[in-house]
Parts: structure tokens; sequence; C-alpha cells
């Protein structure tokens, strides 16, 4: 079969998808460059030409699968509702029961930055842009009365631990816990960094009159 050619933009692309779906299938340590090369019917030479080595190429897949989730959380957090309407729909979307992909990809990064510079560079850097993100919105609903928050940015960090480690329980573990008990402590959780009511953070809106975010189905 024919295939069409590519630009290098275009090429290098193609190789990062064909990369995140192997890392996701085999895991950091398993995957090999032949692995991205037969699924795109390619060389290894062509994967390597592009990225050089594995590592390289692994770093690049990571970072080309997280900016796509930062770039849907900034998205959410650009809406034109509520700072604390914002803040519960990207909290649940990014928690391990709502949309948000890659949490076996984030789990596989973490493990394999303990022993690649190059890869632990990546994932701190992306992880402190996620937090600044979520800060930011906090900072501005604390600005505009919405509630109290001396300090966004340890907010921040308490909401993403909390996520980021039901996310390993849920992902590396089929854990006795249900969608709606983990949705639910994500609520209490962000309620609880605010300082609102629950049942403040959890009454419909008006553009949502029956209280579900599209955002945390799935």
């Amino acid at each position: 079969m024919t295939r069409v050619r590519l630009n290098v933009a275009e090429r290098r692309e193609e190789l990062l998808r064909a990369a995140v779906g192997q890392i996701e299938a085999r895991g950091v340590s398993s995957v090999r460059i032949a692995d991205v090369a037969s699924v795109l019917g390619v060389s290894n030479a062509l994967v390597l030409y592009h990225f050089s080595t594995k590592e390289n190429l692994v770093a690049a897949a990571f970072a080309y699968a997280a900016e796509a989730d930062l770039a849907h959380l900034r998205k959410l957090l650009a809406g034109r509702t509520s700072a604390v309407r914002r803040l519960r729909t990207a909290v649940r979307w990014y928690a391990p029961t709502g949309q948000a992909k890659g949490w076996r990809l984030w789990i596989e990064g973490w493990a394999a930055s303990l022993r690649d510079p190059a890869l632990r560079e990546v994932a701190g850097d992306l992880d402190q842009r996620w937090k600044a993100e979520l800060a930011r919105v906090i900072e501005e609903g604390a600005a505009a009365g919405e509630f109290r928050c001396e300090d966004p940015r340890s907010t921040a960090w308490r909401l993403t631990a909390l996520l980021d480690g039901m996310a390993v329980q849920t992902t590396s573990y089929a854990g006795p816990l249900s969608r709606t008990t983990m949705l639910r402590w994500t609520d209490e959780a962000l309620a609880r960094e605010l300082g609102i009511d629950l049942a403040e953070l959890t009454r419909p809106s008006a553009a949502d009159p029956h209280g579900t975010d599209p955002s945390a189905t799935g």
C-alpha cells in the first residue's frame, strides 16, 4: 500500500501518537523502537531519525499526550461561569473517573522518571503547569469574593495530590471504590478547600439544571 508522504511535523506527530499507544499497551520498560515502527509500517531508522533514542521518544510522547490534556484543562478553566463552577468541572474531569486521558501513561511516566532524568524533567514541568492553572483560577475566585483561600498554590497541590493518588489506586488495582464514591470525595475535597458548603458547590446552575457536568461522564 502506498503511504502518503508527510512533512516533518506531520510525521513526528504520527510517531508520537503511535508511541503513546504503545507505551500505554506495553509500558515504558517494555516498549521498543521496533514496536512503534511496526504499528506505522515504517523502519526503525525513520523513528531514530526523528528522536535519536528510545529515551527521547518516550519523553516526547509523554509530553505530547500531557500537553493535549493541559490544553483541555485550560479550555475548561477559561469558561464564562463562576470560578467555583469552572473549578468543579475541571477537577471532576481530571479525576480518574472522568474523561481525562492517559492516566496509565502518567503512572508509567512517574515510575520511569525515577531512572530517567530527561523524563523526570518533562514530567515535573508539566505537573507544575497543571497546578499553576488550577491555582490561577482559585486565586481569581478568591479575589472575586466567591470563597476564601489564603494560599491558592497549596490548595492546588492538595487537590491534585488527592486526585493523583486515587488515579494510582483505580488504574493499578481493581479497587472496590465506585465512580460515584470517588466523584463525591472529589466534590467534598474541593468544597473543603474552598471553604464552602458542599450543597453550594453541587447546586445546579442555570446552564446545568441537573447538576451534571458533561466533563464528568465517561
